[in-house]
């Protein structure tokens, strides 16, 4: 039996993702969570084989809660989840420890597929995923300035592209508005912008947001 714990911050989704899984009689899910803390918990008191995480959770996001788990060793494998375009992000999340990438458009089918597959040990990507890693790896010097980007860096560069106040995203991502003010100095920075209008610009030319 593969042991399932989903992560998402919005209960329809959790839901959605639950009854497609609860299809495979080799599958369970074991417990579900809305954000950091609460992933942190259920890991900690439930069995769980793969973690199906989304990225954009409250407060410290799916890339943090990755982070986590390869600091600590964790045999738990993780598919993400996301509602961002796999062209933008799946990369980014497999170089983060992620042994998949799955955007909820796809088909219900391929969920169960990629639970599977994650949990005999192997990669989980689409056809468009492992096209993108083969030119990937073959060219790697046409990275996107954002690809430079940390996790905290791209949740505030999309925050503020979103069209969010400093103090907002200071109190969604429970940090200070001077921390949040560095962050956004340094995207600037990295991306050789000048102000958020450049930042939103940026964004949707690259399709962030």
């Amino acid at each position: 039996m593969i042991r399932v714990i989903i992560c998402d911050d919005h209960a329809m989704i959790r839901r959605g993702i639950r009854e497609t899984l609860s299809e495979a009689v080799d599958i369970q899910v074991t417990s579900e969570a809305g954000n950091y803390a609460e992933v942190r918990e259920a890991i900690r008191l439930k069995e769980c084989d793969v973690l199906v995480l989304d990225l954009n959770l409250p407060g410290r996001g799916g890339l943090e809660v990755l982070s986590s788990l390869r600091e600590t060793d964790s045999p738990i494998k993780v598919l993400i989840v996301s509602m961002f375009a796999e062209d933008q992000y799946a990369i980014r999340c497999l170089r983060a420890g992620a042994q998949g990438y799955l955007n909820k458009g796809g088909e219900p089918g391929d969920l169960i597929t990629a639970v599977r597959t994650i949990a005999q040990g192997r990669k989980y990507v689409t056809p468009e995923v492992a096209h993108m890693l083969v030119d990937n790896l073959s060219t790697p010097e046409n990275q996107t300035l954002h690809a430079s980007l940390s996790e905290r860096e791209l949740q505030t560069l999309l925050k503020i592209a979103s069209g969010k106040r400093l103090s907002d995203i200071a109190e969604e991502l429970m940090l200070s508005p001077k921390t949040v003010s560095v962050y956004r100095a340094r995207v600037l920075e990295k991306l050789k912008l000048s102000n958020n209008a450049e930042l939103t610009v940026y964004a949707i030319r690259n399709e962030l947001v």
